[in-house]
């Protein structure tokens, strides 16, 4: 897959976030996709997610993502940008990264958007 399609597949499976699609979300996944959240702790398998998004969707309806930068550094999609949520803890500024094979979102990882992760994710500005 090129820059673009890779890219386009981590947008997607923002638009499902934003969506609650957890249908479309577990779609996108594969089978042992892992997701990293803002404190670090690691969740693996589609079915594990699967649990994970229902719970977050019940908790936090009206949680979202916006974009506000997207790249591709060394195959790895960036993304700078902040969340909406009523829970004041999950809004605000914020950084992602997504992994992606064959066509599957294969890593989702939520960031602090601080100038160390910002290096550490390969954003120069």
């Amino acid at each position: 897959m090129d820059a673009f399609d890779i890219m386009m597949v981590a947008l997607k499976f923002n638009v499902k976030i934003n969506q609650r699609d957890l249908d479309g979300i577990v779609e996108l996944m594969t089978d042992d996709h892992t997701f990293i959240d803002g404190e670090g702790e690691v969740h693996r398998g589609r079915e594990v997610m699967n649990q994970g998004w229902r719970d977050f969707f019940a908790s936090y309806p009206d949680y979202r993502n916006i974009f506000t930068r997207v790249q591709v550094v060394n195959d790895l999609v960036v993304m700078v940008g902040y969340s909406t949520c009523s829970y004041e803890p999950l809004g605000g500024p914020a950084l992602w990264s997504a992994k992606v094979r064959e066509g599957h979102g294969s890593e989702w990882r939520v960031y602090a958007d601080t100038s160390q992760n910002r290096k550490e994710i390969g954003i120069t500005a």
